[in-house]
C-alpha cells in the first residue's frame, strides 16, 4: 500500500540537540539507564520530583537553543514536500522546547505532538492521533526514528518502522522493517513501500 505520510521522531533524527541523558540521570540522583520520563511520573509529589523537573527544563532548553539539522534533514523535508507527504513529529521532548527548537531551525510540520499530547513512545497512541487527524490508516505511514522507542511505538501501531542509525546499527535494529544510515535513504525506503 504506497506511503501517505512520513512520521519523525525529532531529537537524534531530524536535530541534533546533544542531550546527555546520563548526565540527567546523574543530576537526578537516578540509576544508570534508568528511564527518565518514566522515573520522573513515578515519584512522589514533593521537593525532590519539582527539582528533577527543573534539571529536565533545563537539559531540554539547553539543547533547544544549541541543536543543530541532521545531515540530510533539509533535502529530505524538502523531497516529501515535492511529494505532497504530509509530515508530522512525534517526541518525547516537551511542547516549550520542541517549538523552540523548530522555530530557530525554521522547521515546520502538519502536526507536532509532544509528551503532553500523548503518552510517551513506546506508547503508540500519539502515532495512531496523527493517523486519526490526517484520515490514513496506520498502515499507509512510515515512522522514522533513531531509537528503539521509535521501533517499538512504530510496531505497535501497525505502520513501517525506518530506523536512523548513522553509525554503529544497534542490538535492536533487527526489529525495524527498515534500516539506513543517511536521511536521504528514507526516500529509497519510500519506493519500496510504494511511494
Amino acid at each position: 500500500m504506497p506511503i501517505r505520510g512520513v512520521i519523525f521522531d525529532l531529537d537524534g533524527t531530524l536535530i541534533d540537540s546533544r542531550l546527555d541523558f546520563d548526565q540527567m540521570r546523574c543530576d537526578m540522583e537516578f540509576a544508570p539507564g534508568q528511564l527518565i520520563l518514566e522515573t520522573l511520573e513515578a515519584l512522589p509529589a514533593g521537593e525532590h520530583k519539582d527539582r528533577c523537573r527543573e534539571i529536565l527544563r533545563r537539559h531540554e532548553y539547553a539543547g533547544a537553543v544549541s541543536a543543530t539539522l541532521m545531515p540530510g534533514a533539509i533535502e529530505l523535508l524538502a523531497e516529501l514536500d515535492q511529494r505532497r507527504l504530509p509530515q508530522a513529529i512525534l517526541t518525547r521532548n516537551s511542547r516549550e522546547m520542541t517549538e523552540l527548537a523548530l522555530l530557530r531551525l525554521q522547521l515546520a510540520f502538519s502536526q507536532v505532538l509532544t509528551r503532553e499530547d500523548a503518552p510517551p513512545k513506546p506508547d503508540p497512541e500519539g502515532l495512531h492521533i496523527i493517523c486519526r487527524n490526517w484520515q490514513v490508516e496506520p498502515r499507509e505511514v512510515a515512522f522514522v526514528g533513531d531509537f528503539h522507542f521509535d521501533v517499538i511505538a512504530g510496531r505497535r501501531a501497525g505502520m513501517a518502522t525506518i530506523l536512523y542509525a548513522p553509525g554503529e546499527p544497534p542490538e535492536y535494529a533487527h526489529e525495524a522493517d527498515f534500516v539506513i544510515t543517511h536521511l536521504a535513504q528514507t526516500c529509497d525506503v519510500l519506493e519500496r513501500l510504494g511511494r
